[in-house]
């Protein structure tokens, strides 16, 4: 079916129910908006940034995905335009069957054949790490999901058991990360032509409530904290020395594990680190003069590019859990994480005044968004922050705020 035959079509339907439409009026660019109306599978309403609403029906014709611009809602009625959309949904089942199989895995796959589509196609677009992890998410959770499902079929209701059922399997985080995957894939089923436009169910799916990871160590935790990553550099194990100079230095950059772990003497240039993949892309970090030290103290070895080595096992330090529970135990510091490292230098930054802005600079996010997590205050700040609002306010009164509100003597008149 062709466009001027379809055109045939709406002009004759809109004739039929008494609409004279001037498509000259129809607005032209990308919509802003589409807003699916219930009535009929594949009608709608979609909206322009010029204010102007248009009435548009989507539907399959010859196994492909059409959209057929009714009139604009200025015009029609919603009553008028839902007419038209039936005849052109009536027309586009003209010569089809949808019995048949083999059609219909042509026009939309099944979901476990339109996986496989979306990660070769989409996947070389993932950093390695990225794609390390969803390959894991995608093998365990969503390989055989939907059985026998096609993927312009999926709704609300095959998503929400399957949500269901994931939860029970997993954690919550892994379940959210999944729900994710999902959603981006039902959004390119969208964009591809395997589905309605904005009809991805994931998006009524509320996932789980992320757990708010407030910790941050204190000016006195600091202080045991730093004490006994003081006394385990002094071992005689260069292992054990290595592995403090990474939680030194996690402490003094704001950095993410991995950026650390990772680095090699080639991503050191004078006080800066020349990160070549973080979890944003490469950047560049900054280094204080106490960080430039930690690294300075760092023995180098011929044919070793790596900064932090595992001398038992001659190979990069991979993971230092076991220290990091050493050095909880004995300062005493209960349940934290290493990732916690990052959120204290972020909420120390905050108490020294720095602007959001910048300690997303200094952190490496994308947007002001993520840094607004770190920056929290503790109650001694913020009782000295209103303190000194308070004093302030009072000496520009001149001291009658708190003579105003004083009880006169009885008699005073």
């Amino acid at each position: 079916m062709t466009a001027t035959s379809l055109k045939r079509i709406v002009e004759e339907a809109l004739a039929e129910v008494g609409a004279n439409v001037n498509f000259l009026l129809v607005p032209k660019g990308k919509a802003r908006s589409t807003t699916w109306l219930g009535i009929e599978h594949g009608f709608g309403i979609r909206h322009y940034p010029s204010g102007r609403n248009v009435y548009i029906v989507q539907t399959r014709m010859a196994g492909r995905l059409r959209t057929v611009t009714i009139g604009p809602a200025s015009v029609l009625t919603r009553h008028q335009a839902q007419m038209v959309a039936r005849r052109v949904i009536a027309y586009a089942q003209v010569g089809r069957d949808p019995a048949t199989d083999r059609k219909r895995i042509r026009s939309a796959p099944r979901f476990d054949d339109f996986l496989e589509e979306y990660w070769s196609r989409w996947s070389p677009q993932w950093k390695a790490s990225t794609l390390a992890t969803h390959d894991g998410y995608r093998r365990q959770y969503l390989d055989g999901a939907f059985k026998g499902v096609f993927i312009d079929e999926m709704n609300e209701e095959h998503v929400t058991k399957w949500f269901a059922d994931l939860n029970n399997r997993t954690g919550p985080g892994a379940a959210n990360r999944t729900l994710e995957i999902l959603k981006n894939m039902l959004n390119k089923a969208e964009v591809w032509g395997y589905r309605l436009e904005n009809t991805n169910p994931c998006r009524s799916v509320r996932p789980n409530k992320r757990r708010q990871c407030e910790r941050f160590l204190s000016a006195e935790e600091l202080a045991r904290f730093g004490q006994v990553l003081t006394d385990l550099r002094a071992s005689d194990n260069p292992t054990i020395r290595s592995g403090c100079g990474v939680i030194t230095l996690l402490l003094l950059t704001g950095c993410r594990y991995r950026e650390i772990l990772t680095l090699q003497w080639q991503d050191v240039k004078g006080n800066r680190l020349l990160l070549r993949d973080s979890k944003t892309g490469p950047r560049t970090v900054w280094l204080g003069s106490a960080a430039r030290e930690v690294i300075d103290s760092l023995p180098r070895h011929a044919k070793i590019p790596w900064l932090f080595w595992n001398y038992q096992y001659r190979r990069p330090i991979g993971c230092i859990q076991h220290l990091w529970r050493t050095i909880l135990e004995r300062a005493d510091l209960g349940k934290l994480r290493i990732h916690d490292l990052r959120h204290t230098f972020a909420s120390h930054a905050a108490m020294s005044k720095e602007t959001l802005p910048m300690i997303g600079r200094l952190l490496g996010h994308a947007n002001n968004q993520s840094t607004a997590r770190y920056a929290h205050l503790d109650d001694e700040h913020l009782l000295d922050a209103v303190q000194q609002v308070g004093d302030a306010v009072e000496r520009l009164t001149a001291g009658h705020l708190i003579g105003a509100g004083a009880e006169q003597p009885l008699g005073h008149h």
